[in-house]
């Protein structure tokens, strides 16, 4: 075996893996995944008064070390088999080319891909303390409807009044509790101004 076919071999396995991936993410082909510690966390910019948050991405994943070997195979190859470039320079340059493209692509999935993903919390996801308003009344002992932001985005539930009493549309409420979907309410009051008013 030369050193043309270690890296002719190297090359058609990185390759092979970057299709792998490409077909598994085409047909949702789930393959089990090698975790490695070592990698950086990916800080992200902290949203309503949270602290900051992010994912952690380890250098060694499946797409670096698919880049590394099909470009250190590919660089190896051409350097070798078409240049005859002496061993030693030709290992530098493909490790060094091997290295490059993995980084590239690191940075591509870290800087991109990953730029809007957060490590998720329940305590984001939390409905008791929401505050919102109502798009449908809620009728005496009936159901309506709670707009509310969550996680920069609008979302909406089922609402009751905690008491049972009706509440208008457009007024501002807060969840008390949050059973089986539907979201107990009770309209919200600025707690400086329920303290002037108990004054």
């Amino acid at each position: 075996m030369t050193w043309s076919d270690f890296y002719l071999g190297s090359f058609l396995v990185g390759f092979g893996l970057s299709a792998l991936a490409l077909l598994a993410g085409c047909v949702h082909l789930h393959l089990p995944h090698l975790h490695l510690q070592h990698g950086i966390h990916v800080p992200h910019p902290a949203q309503s008064g949270a602290g900051p948050r992010g994912v952690e991405l380890s250098w060694f994943n499946f797409g670096t070390i698919a880049a590394f070997l099909a470009w250190f195979g590919g660089t190896g190859y051409l350097l070798e088999h078409y240049y005859r470039v002496w061993f030693v320079a030709a290992l530098g340059v493909s490790i060094l080319s091997g290295i490059g493209a993995a980084s590239v692509v690191f940075w591509f999935v870290a800087r991109v891909l990953l730029a809007r993903e957060a490590a998720l919390d329940p305590v984001d996801y939390e409905m008791v303390g929401v505050l919102g308003r109502l798009s449908i009344p809620i009728r005496a002992g009936g159901t309506g409807e709670l707009v509310y932001s969550q996680e920069g985005t609008r979302r909406v539930s089922g609402a009751r009044s905690e008491d049972g009493v009706p509440i208008p549309k457009g007024a501002e409420v807060m969840v008390t509790r949050y059973e089986r979907g539907i979201a107990y309410v009770r309209p919200w009051q600025d707690p400086a101004e329920e303290w002037e008013m108990k004054r």
